[in-house]
């Protein structure tokens, strides 16, 4: 198929090799693979990771978790505080599903025991450095009240505690990751230590691809979350969670101007493609991609002395040595590897894999077509 408009590329096999590498990890540390899907977001994607037997997934909002379960999947976890706004939607799915949510307030505990018809695992959400969200791990005294409530309610089962260690996509020393990592595992462990007499089934969950896919040892929790890994990007590979190789997916964009005075290409790719999210490079300048060379079946490496240096909506700049200026026409298209393929996706809509299978993206399937799913 000729490509003419911007477009996601998917290298299958290096995506079924990630695949296949997290679910060897955790079945070595004697943990669960609880992938985050809101990486792909793909009915396709999603199906091949049950041809490693894996069958509980994570997802970061209920219309995700009403695609997937209209796939088939039937245990999933909603990792993002529960929004009660939409306790209809919970209702529903809890009707059909083993659904998983959670909660980081007694007040959303509180509406949730009201609200549901139907029983649901609820988990608590401990901020263990991140700072994002989650109840701090010493805080004994909100984490008493919300569980005091979850067990009050016929409609809560307390699943566990979920941790994301979002601060180890700053680092780029093993060290670091495995510190943060070992620091959430030990605050975890005491945790569990304190609430197991009372919930003897209770879970600790954990999740972060920095440190699902650097480190060996997992060991201390119940279950691993990931989901950058499915495809990784730019800035994993800064990160030190993958090699070049593994990046799975590729922008392929038009060249539609040069200037070579300028030694720039334009491309038609821009942030409602790529998104704004950039890699600061040692002399204090970002790029927002790098550009690899196509082949037969799929791309390169990023080739030296050309990169994405800037984003408008729909144009790229691309800034390009003498020699990798003479190499692009108008007319070519360009690859490009994106620094965050989570978000790259979500805007592309879709994916072309390099075999020319289009498959869907959950953004790119209407809301109508979501409820006949």
């Amino acid at each position: 198929m000729r490509l003419t408009t911007p477009t996601l590329l998917l290298d299958k096999k290096k995506c079924l090799n990630n695949i296949r590498r997290m679910v060897q990890k955790a079945k070595e540390n004697g943990i669960r693979l609880r992938p985050h899907f809101k990486t792909h977001q793909s009915a396709q994607v999603g199906a091949w990771f049950r041809e490693y037997n894996v069958d509980a997934i994570t997802v970061s909002s209920i219309k995700m978790a009403r695609y997937f379960a209209n796939q088939g999947w039937n245990d999933i976890l909603v990792a993002f505080p529960a929004n009660v706004l939409e306790m209809d939607s919970m209702n529903e799915l809890a009707s059909r599903i083993k659904l998983h949510l959670l909660a980081v307030n007694e007040e959303t505990v509180e509406a949730l025991a009201i609200g549901l018809k139907h029983p649901v695992n609820l988990w608590v959400k401990i901020d263990t450095g991140y700072r994002r969200t989650g109840v701090l791990a010493n805080n004994h005294t909100d984490l008493d009240n919300i569980l005091k409530k979850i067990k009050e309610s016929d409609m809560l089962t307390f699943g566990g505690f979920v941790v994301h260690d979002g601060h180890t996509y700053k680092q780029t020393d093993t060290y670091a990751i495995q510190t943060i990592h070992n620091t959430s595992v030990y605050l975890l462990q005491l945790l569990r230590e304190r609430y197991i007499g009372q919930f003897p089934d209770l879970q600790l969950s954990i999740g972060d691809t920095p440190s699902c896919s650097i480190l060996n040892n997992l060991s201390g929790v119940d279950e691993i979350r990931p989901g950058n890994f499915v495809f990784y990007d730019l800035m994993q590979q800064r990160i030190g969670s993958c090699s070049f190789d593994d990046i799975a997916v590729c922008v392929a964009c038009p060249v539609v101007a040069k200037h070579q005075k300028r030694g720039e290409i334009i491309i038609y790719g821009g942030s409602v493609h790529f998104s704004k999210d950039a890699l600061q490079q040692e002399d204090s300048s970002v790029i927002f991609g790098r550009v690899v060379e196509f082949t037969n079946d799929g791309w390169t490496a990023p080739v030296n002395g050309i990169e994405l240096v800037s984003l408008s909506q729909e144009h790229g700049i691309i800034k390009a040595s003498p020699e990798q200026f003479d190499r692009y026409h108008i007319g070519d298209m360009i690859g490009i590897l994106p620094v965050h393929s989570c978000l790259t996706a979500d805007l592309m809509k879709g994916y072309m894999t390099t075999d020319g299978e289009v498959l869907e993206h959950l953004s790119g399937v209407s809301q109508r077509e979501l409820k006949l799913l």
